[in-house]
């Protein structure tokens, strides 16, 4: 048998679990189910997944990611919000006494207070869970909404490794101060180290989906990867500049914390950026900068919650 061979018979189980249940996929919940099961070990060998680990599923869907994640790991949470998804989810693990499901929207989930929950369980103590790693199939309207949430909220993971459409990862893995970058792109390399690990198909889930998926892992700083005087204004700027990046930072920072066009211009000058740059060209040192300036001459208070807010990415 060749190793095409044996992809192709390994693709058809997940596939058989889909017909024997019933299932068909949500487009309102963007479900497209991997059954690729090559691909599926590819991601945990990815994501790095050890003896000791907790790990943390979002959109767990049949269980094939989550099978893999619990032959490697102490324990694992896997997160599914499509309850008709769940007697599939409960065969897939079925014998797996370190697989907790939880049938609730990973919008809403509460992270931090997750894993110390499932850290602190019994079995995963006495399997010696440590390490915290989230991993994830992220329907693709939620990615940017999910990442924003997990970076935002300081879920206490070491490493996020995700299957994502090929045209985020490419956005969330730019180089700051490159054109394909973004917001998005700004609050990954400010908390997190991200790298593109792999290109996965199309033709890796059913339904087919239009577009190609990428693989990538976020390893979390230790330390932020800048200084800026404010968390909240940093990211303000950074809102501020990508909400309206055809424009030139003079007009695009206008209207941020009161100041004028000439006063955004000033605050520019004052961290040595010319304003008529746009905000795809600043690396994060430059946008630290800029918001430092902008914090020197505000009039106005932020009223943010020290991140981007998920909506404006």
């Amino acid at each position: 048998m060749t190793a095409r061979d044996r992809r192709g018979g390994a693709a058809r189980a997940p596939q058989d679990t889909l017909r024997r249940h019933g299932i068909s996929a949500s487009k309102s919940l963007g479900q497209n189910f991997l059954v690729d099961r090559g691909v599926v070990v590819r991601i945990a060998e990815c994501a790095g997944i050890g003896a000791g680990d907790l790990v943390i599923e979002i959109g767990a869907g049949t269980g094939v990611l989550t099978v893999e994640a619990a032959e490697r790991a102490a324990r694992v949470v896997a997160i599914e919000i499509d309850r008709k998804l769940l007697p599939a989810l409960g065969e897939a693990v079925a014998g797996k006494g370190n697989v907790s499901i939880l049938n609730e929207d990973a919008l809403k989930t509460d992270f931090r207070a997750l894993a110390g929950r499932s850290a602190a369980d019994a079995d995963a103590r006495r399997m010696g869970a440590a390490g915290v790693k989230i991993i994830g199939n992220l329907p693709y309207y939620i990615t940017s909404a999910i990442i924003a949430k997990l970076l935002g909220e300081g879920a206490p993971a070491e490493s996020m490794t995700f299957m994502m459409q090929s045209e985020v990862a490419d956005r969330i893995c730019a180089e700051a101060g490159g054109k394909g970058c973004g917001a998005i792109t700004a609050l990954v390399r400010y908390h997190c180290e991200p790298r593109l690990m792999m290109r996965v198909p199309r033709e890796a889930f059913r339904p087919v989906p239009k577009v190609d998926s990428a693989v990538v892992r976020l390893d979390v700083r230790k330390e932020r990867a800048v200084s800026p005087a404010s968390e909240e204004i940093f990211f303000a700027a950074v809102r501020a500049g990508f909400g309206q990046r055809r424009k030139t930072l003079r007009n695009s920072l206008a209207g941020l914390a009161g100041m004028s066009k000439d006063e955004a211009a000033a605050a520019l000058a004052a961290a040595g950026i010319d304003p008529s740059r746009r905000a795809e060209t600043l690396c994060l040192e430059e946008f630290a900068a800029v918001a430092d300036a902008v914090a020197g001459m505000a009039r106005q208070p932020f009223g943010l919650d020290g991140g981007i807010a998920a909506q404006s990415l």
